[in-house]
């Protein structure tokens, strides 16, 4: 099962950097009950949030 949730989260991460998906779209698409469920095994499985992979692929944002 822990394999599963990797390669989930592998996927979600892809697609929150590449395809600005957000955390409600993942959710539904891989089968979790509610955003924050979602949330919570994505930040347990990389150790950040969704949230942060989508603002640190954000073109224009951030740094200098």
């Amino acid at each position: 099962m822990q394999h599963l949730t990797r390669w989930r989260m592998h996927v979600a991460a892809g697609a929150l950097a590449q395809d600005g998906a957000t955390a409600a779209e993942l959710a539904h698409r891989l089968g979790y009950r509610s955003e924050a469920a979602f949330a919570r095994a994505f930040k347990r499985v990389t150790g950040v949030p969704p949230g942060a992979v989508k603002r640190a692929a954000a073109p224009g944002l951030g740094g200098s």
